[in-house]
This record gives structure tokens, C-alpha cells and sequence, in this order.
């Protein structure tokens, strides 16, 4: 488990709660980093994905479960660097998006934005990753 209670954890803590994407880095079956933007939540010391069920992403955690996450530093000013690493799980016993409030709160435009319902994005996006991160670095 990372450590938020440091003042980098707590600059970590505001973009776990506060970030719309992250970035996940897979690596593939030559061991190659895959990265991608993905929507998540914070909940339970844990990062909570939902992925389409045969997405690449599902595959390399299934095969490789350790994983690299990081957020975009951008132009206006947030300079701050963080990257953890952790293992992912598919989690089986995750509730459906749709029965997520934070989730929801967090993407319900997005859903929209897909042209989708909550219920459909749930069936469409129907694997949780869990990922729980071990390791932080980074700098403010």
C-alpha cells in the first residue's frame, strides 16, 4: 500500500480524487510497456478500472500483473510527477459499474458522451481491474 498521509501522498491523494484519467501501463506478450488513458476511481486503497472483457489490457494483466500507472503533468502549471507501480487483478466479485456510485458520479457525462446508458456501459465494460498499488514515486 502507498503511503498518502507524507505531503507528496497528499498531492497524490487530490489526484486520485480529482483526476479524470490515468494512465496504465500494461506490457504485452514480448514484454513490451503498453500504455493507455483510462477511467478510474479511488476506492478501498485500490484502483478500480472497468475494461471491455477482451481488451489487450485483460490479457496482459492475466499474463503479467504487474503493472505502472501515472498521471498526465500538463502546461498550465501542475508539475507534479507521480507514477506507481502495482499488481492488478481481474476482480470476479466487483459490482457492475452501474452498481458504483463513485464511479457513476465520476463518468455518468462520459457514459452519455458514448452515447451510452449505465446499464449498457456496464455490459460493454463489464471486467473490474483492481489494481493496488505498492510502490510510489514521483516528485512535487
Amino acid at each position: 500500500m502507498i503511503d498518502l498521509t507524507t505531503d507528496f501522498g497528499h498531492v497524490v491523494e487530490q489526484h486520485l480524487k480529482n483526476e479524470y484519467v490515468i494512465w496504465l501501463t500494461t506490457v504485452d506478450s514480448r514484454l513490451t510497456p503498453q500504455p493507455r488513458p483510462v477511467w478510474f476511481i479511488w476506492e478501498n486503497n485500490s484502483i478500480l478500472i472497468f475494461s471491455q472483457p477482451k481488451a489487450y489490457k485483460v490479457r496482459h494483466i492475466e499474463k503479467h500483473p504487474r503493472v505502472s500507472l501515472h498521471f498526465n503533468s500538463d502546461e498550465t502549471g501542475d508539475r507534479h510527477v507521480i507514477i506507481m507501480t502495482g499488481d492488478a487483478i481481474i476482480d470476479l466479485n466487483c459490482r457492475p459499474a452501474r452498481e458504483v456510485p463513485a464511479y457513476l458520479a465520476k463518468y455518468s457525462t462520459g457514459i452519455a458522451d458514448l452515447n451510452m446508458t449505465p446499464e449498457s456501459f456496464s455490459a460493454e465494460y463489464s471486467t473490474a481491474i483492481r489494481i493496488s498499488p505498492s510502490e510510489l514515486r514521483g516528485w512535487e
